[in-house]
């Protein structure tokens, strides 16, 4: 074993890559919209990933469904998101259901359930349809990639972040390393959409570590959908029995273990749910994929053999990234609760939304650091309330907010801890995007708080 604790690494110059109004760390679907709203207010715009593809989740990850967008009948999560749904409808790599199938009916029911556009937050079963978009993971990437281009971006792809480069308190930059080597990117404005708080971390922001399941999401090719859910409502008996060893196999997933996408025969899986893993721990990311593929394999040898429509199926491949729900989480200006989240407490600072819930501007923000934003599911939350706030749109909507608010402190020429609440949600709404500004009939309204009224 190496007895070897540290080493000492001699300082070096870096040298500047770019220089830019913003920088935006991380292409997950928070960060492209970060970098494309920024853009469209008129900043220059680097963005940084380090994959070779942009989209996060919604691509590497394969998490194939944009939900947690409706509060009833209220669609509450719009703007840059429903470009990407309009642009991938286009080509048939987006399906969800019309207006007038979003209800419980039994038809509606068995017509939409495996798309898994059904209200799960309801109490009890059966869910209702309601409108949520599945969609193929390769088109996300190719809609990113052509709204980067068409903004006039700069992108880097393979590139790590490794540090962030601070200066009396204001974020100036980040290092970055490929197989070039490190260099420095500099910007007037940082926004973190890293998912795991990786800049704010490095540039002394306080955070609390989080934790929660992981999942290496799979898809399956050959398989007859048609089939497989005439047994399922048909036969509901059998149809349990096989559904339970096969969960039991997976070892933990949601309600349904697998639901259908735009391509023909081919269907993804958003399991195995794996309690216990470290999602910053390369160790255990490492562990979680071993533990993952094994019980894909053992399920999907059972689905095989048992369950009718799958038997001449074949493994279509394992998502590129394994699915993290919860690291690092910022304890920002304002940190939401999990009763902020579950009483749907309304925030005059509110300059983005979920389903039913508010995000403040100041759940965006870090203490003592200056010119960072944060956008994406490590924004400043309990774990509890970040469990069921951390769905893709919200995160993209927190991008879009982002990317505006960043765009504002460079006009305005001030620090983004100035920039008006107001001012955010009135832009939001020039694009098309739902800010919060206008609480729904079900939340919970009080009386301003004294941060509140600052920001705003």
């Amino acid at each position: 074993m190496n007895s070897i604790k540290t080493v000492r690494q001699a300082s070096r110059e870096v040298p500047v890559a770019c220089k830019s109004d913003v920088v935006v760390v991380g292409g997950g679907s928070a960060g492209v919209t970060a970098a494309v709203s920024a853009a469209r207010n008129g900043a220059s715009v680097t963005l940084l990933e380090r994959y070779h593809h942009l989209g996060g989740m919604a691509s590497g990850g394969m998490v194939l469904v944009l939900d947690d967008m409706v509060n009833g009948k209220e669609i509450t999560v719009s703007g840059i998101v429903d470009e990407f749904v309009q642009r991938m409808a286009k080509t048939g790599d987006a399906v969800f259901p019309p207006p007038e199938d979003r209800n419980g009916e039994l038809a509606n029911r068995r017509k939409w359930s495996r798309w898994g556009a059904y209200d799960f937050h309801q109490p009890k079963k059966p869910f209702p349809i309601l409108y949520a978009v599945a969609f193929d993971p390769d088109a996300w990437k190719r809609t990113s990639l052509d709204l980067i281009q068409e903004n006039n971006i700069n992108l880097r792809l393979h590139s790590w972040f490794s540090e962030a480069i601070v200066e009396d308190n204001q974020v100036k930059g980040v290092i970055c390393q490929n197989n070039s080597g490190r260099h420095a990117v500099l910007g007037d404005i940082i926004i973190d959409a890293t998912g795991d708080l990786n800049v704010a971390t490095s540039a002394g922001a306080p955070f609390i570590d989080g934790k929660f399941i992981v999942t290496t999401v799979f898809r399956l090719m050959n398989v007859d959908t048609d089939e497989a859910e005439r047994f399922e409502f048909d036969n509901p008996e059998e149809y349990y029995k096989v559904d339970r060893e096969i969960r039991r196999l997976i070892g933990g997933c949601w309600d349904h273990w697998w639901l259908k996408t735009p391509l023909p025969g081919v269907v993804w899986c958003n399991c195995p749910h794996m309690p216990g893993y470290d999602g910053i721990s390369s160790e255990d990311l490492t562990a979680a994929e071993y533990e993952g593929r094994g019980r894909m394999m053992r399920a999907f040898q059972f689905a095989k053999e048992n369950l009718p429509g799958f038997q001449n199926s074949k493994i279509l491949g394992a998502a590129e990234q394994v699915g993290v729900r919860q690291t690092r989480l910022l304890q920002g200006e304002y940190v939401v609760t999990k009763e902020d989240v579950a009483e749907r407490r309304y925030f005059s600072d509110t300059v983005c939304r979920g389903r039913d819930y508010y995000t403040p501007y100041r759940a965006l923000l870090p203490k003592k650091l200056n010119q960072l934003i944060v956008a994406g599911r490590h924004y400043s939350a309990e774990p509890e309330a970040q469990r069921s706030s951390r769905e893709i749109p919200p995160c993209m909507a927190q991008g879009e907010a982002a990317g505006i608010a960043a765009a504002l402190a460079l006009n305005g020429n001030c620090s983004l801890k100035e920039v008006s609440a107001k001012a955010i949600q009135k832009q939001m709404r020039a694009q098309g995007a739902d800010p919060g500004d206008v609480p729904s009939a079900n939340a919970l309204i009080e009386h301003q708080s004294e941060e509140e009224m600052v920001y705003g």
